[in-house]
């Protein structure tokens, strides 16, 4: 079975949504960063922390994470930093 949208190994980085993690203070020179990108497709890449395991037991019973998937989590003030970069539809 198919699912109705898969990730595309051929997109690129096109553009950072928001802010840079050093001008956000979310990292420190040469450490590294968590952020946020628009790929050439449109699709969205986020690079952070991976706690699939920590929230794996906490899901919602509507929510489910696939062998191939993680949760990754952002720092707050970078998505809220992203909001003017996102379009509404």
């Amino acid at each position: 079975m198919t699912r109705p949208w898969e990730a595309d190994p051929a997109a690129r980085f096109a553009r950072r949504l928001g802010k840079s993690p050093h001008e956000l203070g979310d990292t420190n020179e040469g450490a590294t960063c968590p952020d946020l990108w628009e790929l050439t497709n449109g699709d969205v890449a986020a690079i952070g922390r991976d706690l699939t395991e920590v929230y794996r037991d906490q899901l919602p019973s509507d929510v489910s994470v696939g062998p191939d998937e993680r949760i990754v989590i952002l720092p707050r003030n970078m998505v809220i930093a992203a909001k003017s970069d996102i379009p509404d539809a």
